[in-house]
C-alpha cells in the first residue's frame, strides 16, 4: 500500500504540470488576442504609458512574447513555476491583493457547498437507487426513474430559480415569520449566503448544486443492485438461508457500490468547478463566483491559481476513491 500511494503521489506531478501549462498557454493566447489587459481596465481614459508599463511590471505582465499570437511564452512558464511551487500566483488586477489571499477566504465555502452537495447526492441518491433496484418495475421504481429524468432534463439555473423563488423565499418567509421557529432554522431556508451562519445558509445552495449527481447516482445505484441481485453469490446466500436484509446491505449493496464510489470521486472536483452557476444564483462567495470574475476581467493568475487548486482537489479524491475500491472489493490489492 506504501508503495503504490508513493507511486500516485509522484503521477501528481506530470499531470499537475500539464495542467498548469495548457492553462498558462491559453491564458497567454487570451491575452495576445484579445489585448492588453492592464490598459482595459481603464477603458477610453487610460493613463500615460509610463504608468502602465509600471503596472504591467508589477503584474508580471510585461514579458514581449505576449505581443506574439500564439506564442506559448515557454521561458515565462518556467519562471512562473517556482511562484507556483510557493502558491503565489500572482495580485489580482482589479484591488491589487495577492491571489493566494482571496483564494484562502473564497475556498472554504466553496468546499463547504460542495461537501453538503456530496453529502445529499450520496444519502439520498443512494438510498433512492436501492429502493427502486429492490422494487424493480414497481411504482416506486417508476417514481424514482421519472423524477431523476426531470432533474437531469432541467438546467442548474432553472432549479435554482424554481427552489429561490418557492422554498427559499415562500416556505422560507413563512417559517422565519413565525415566533415559535428559532432563527438558525430560518437560516436554512434563506437565499443569500449569510456569513453568520456559513453551513445552514449553504443547504440550498447546496441542494441545487447536487441535484443533478443525485438523478445520476440514484440511477446508477439502480441499475448496480439490479445487476448484483442476479450474481450467483446473492442466489447462494438467498439458498443457505440468509436473512434479507444482509443479503441486500452486505453483499447486494457493498458490491453494488464500487461504481457509485468511482462516479462520487469524479464528481466532487466537477461540483467544486461547476458551483459557478450556483454561486452566482445564490450570491456565494466562492472560487465558482472569484474565477467567472478573473474570465471576465482577463486576469489569468485567478484563473490558473483557482484552476490549479481544482486539479489538486480532483487528484486527491481520485487516489481517495482508489483506496476504497479495496474496503468495498477484498479481491483488490495494491502491492
Amino acid at each position: 500500500m506504501g508503495r503504490y500511494l508513493i507511486r500516485r503521489l509522484l503521477q501528481f506531478i506530470p499531470v499537475l504540470l500539464g495542467a498548469l501549462f495548457l492553462l498558462h498557454y491559453m491564458t497567454v493566447v487570451g491575452i495576445q488576442i484579445s489585448g492588453d489587459p492592464v490598459r482595459a481596465l481603464f477603458g477610453d481614459n487610460p493613463p500615460p504609458e509610463s504608468v502602465l508599463a509600471a503596472m504591467r511590471a508589477d503584474y508580471g505582465l510585461d514579458n514581449p512574447c505576449l505581443d506574439r499570437r500564439f506564442d506559448p511564452c515557454v521561458a515565462m512558464f518556467v519562471e512562473r513555476l517556482g511562484q507556483y511551487a510557493t502558491g503565489d500566483f500572482g495580485i489580482d488586477l482589479r484591488q491589487g491583493r495577492p491571489i493566494t489571499e482571496h483564494l484562502g477566504e473564497r475556498f472554504p465555502t466553496t468546499m463547504r457547498l460542495a461537501l453538503i452537495a456530496v453529502v445529499f447526492e450520496t444519502v439520498l441518491g443512494i438510498a433512492l437507487g436501492v429502493l427502486a433496484g429492490l422494487r424493480k418495475d414497481r411504482f416506486v421504481d417508476n417514481l424514482v426513474r421519472a423524477s431523476t429524468v426531470l432533474l437531469i432534463a432541467f438546467p442548474v439555473f432553472i432549479i435554482g430559480t424554481l427552489i429561490q423563488v418557492y422554498v427559499g423565499v415562500k416556505l422560507g418567509n413563512w417559517i422565519r415569520g413565525q415566533d415559535s421557529m428559532p432563527d438558525w432554522f430560518g437560516q436554512m431556508f434563506t437565499v443569500t449566503y449569510s456569513a453568520d451562519y456559513p453551513w445552514l445558509s449553504l443547504i440550498l445552495p447546496g441542494l441545487v448544486l447536487g441535484a443533478f449527481s443525485l438523478a445520476a447516482i440514484a440511477r446508477l445505484t439502480r441499475t448496480s443492485v439490479i445487476e448484483n441481485l442476479r450474481a450467483d453469490y446473492v442466489r447462494t446466500a438467498k439458498a443457505k438461508g440468509m436473512p434479507g436484509t444482509r443479503v441486500v446491505g452486505v453483499h447486494t449493496l457493498r458490491n453494488s457500490l464500487i461504481p457509485v464510489v468511482t462516479y462520487i470521486g469524479f464528481d466532487i472536483g466537477n461540483l467544486m468547478a461547476g458551483a459557478v452557476v450556483t454561486e452566482g444564483i445564490f450570491g456565494v462567495p466562492g472560487i465558482g463566483q472569484f474565477v467567472f470574475q478573473g474570465t471576465q476581467n482577463k486576469d489569468a493568475g485567478i484563473v490558473v491559481g483557482t484552476v490549479t487548486i481544482l486539479v489538486l482537489v480532483y487528484l486527491i479524491f481520485n487516489l481517495v476513491v482508489d483506496l476504497l475500491y479495496a474496503v468495498l472489493d477484498p479481491r483488490i490489492r495494491y502491492d
